[in-house]
């Protein structure tokens, strides 16, 4: 498989198991945010939520393990943190913008695209030890 094909297919798969759990976190998300507690402790809650049961699906279906299970793990949390930090720092920012306070649903859904690049080429690199398109000898061209 050609690299361009290849990276587009693990981008598909990574957007497919990136939607179940950005499914749970931006649900999580609503239900907490209009019930239970303010935007960004929502957001802390739900996102955590949902890091776990992607990394669980990402190893599953999309990227290949090239380093130890735990590292990897290690890896994928410390760029989740990041994402968390991104993203709640981008809920609070856009939370002062009168008609993205009003909505949280459109807060979330914008800060979930933002955060969507971030996280592809940060976990690519926590599973597979590449952040581009470069392919490793074993791999079959």
């Amino acid at each position: 498989m050609n690299g361009l094909k290849a990276l587009l297919l693990q981008k598909a798969r990574f957007a497919a198991t990136s939607s179940v759990a950005t499914a749970l976190d931006y649900g999580l998300y609503v239900l907490l945010v209009y019930t239970l507690l303010p935007p960004v402790w929502s957001n802390v809650v739900s996102f955590s939520v949902a890091v776990l049961v992607n990394f669980w699906l990402q190893k599953r279906f999309v990227f290949t393990l090239r380093r130890r299970l735990s590292r990897a793990f290690v890896l994928a949390m410390a760029v989740s943190a990041g994402g968390l930090v991104l993203s709640t720092g981008l809920i609070w920012g856009f939370g002062h913008h009168p008609f993205l306070a009003a909505h949280q649903y459109l807060n979330k859904l914008l800060v979930t695209g933002i955060v969507f690049f971030y996280n592809f080429y940060l976990k690519r690199y926590a599973f597979e030890r590449r952040l581009l398109a470069q392919t490793h000898p074993e791999d079959p061209a």
